[in-house]
């Protein structure tokens, strides 16, 4: 499960999990213009109405996959927030249609939970070619692995541990046409947005 992040040696747990095929499926076929995108940074008991605000102004806004994704979020920022052991979470949903972070690199926070509901996965480089492919970059022709449609990955980046964490990056998708939507969940930093208010 997730929570196996937290021990010592362990710098990313991935929950191949099946979340409803309807949203998968509603989401592939959504117009690229109309996936949803936006950020707050959340105190837990108001994620909800953070989240409603954050899809209602969108074309699927409470229409039933709008509806699903709100569940669906909920769940995971749950989830993430007892791993981590915060009361406020930072919580970004993105609409990509270019390579984003498409270099190899280790997430400088705490902790980070990403899940993608369009398009393909976060490549992940196995630990014993991590140095390589930060070395290499867009010359590594090493190994990788993609995180399974649907799946969560819970990333230890190098804040928690300095020098360590996985090696990853977005998978590069410009020029192909494909728009990804992908869920990101932080702990607060100085990069947040201010504090969400109802």
């Amino acid at each position: 499960m997730l929570s196996r992040v937290l021990e010592p040696t362990t710098t990313l747990a991935i929950w191949e999990r099946q979340p409803p095929r309807a949203l998968l499926d509603g989401m592939a076929r959504l117009c690229p213009a109309h996936l949803p995108q936006g950020r707050a940074l959340v105190w837990l008991p108001d994620v909800p109405a953070a989240l409603t605000a954050m899809l209602s102004g969108t074309p699927i806004g409470l229409t039933p996959l709008g509806v699903a994704l709100h569940a669906d979020i909920l769940a995971l920022v749950s989830e993430f927030a007892v791993i981590a052991g915060t009361d406020v979470v930072d919580i970004r949903l993105d609409r990509l249609a270019h390579d984003a972070c498409w270099k190899f690199h280790r997430d400088h926070v705490h902790l980070r939970l990403l899940a993608t509901y369009r398009g393909p996965a976060t490549q992940i480089v196995p630990d014993e070619q991590a140095e390589t492919a930060l070395r290499e970059q867009r010359a590594y022709r090493g190994p990788l692995e993609d995180v399974p449609e649907g799946a969560v990955a819970l990333f230890k980046g190098a804040r928690g541990s300095p020098g360590q964490g996985a090696v990853h990056r977005s998978p590069p998708i410009k020029g192909t046409g494909m728009v990804r939507s992908v869920l990101c969940l932080n702990l607060p930093s100085e990069a947040s947005p201010r504090l969400w208010q109802p």
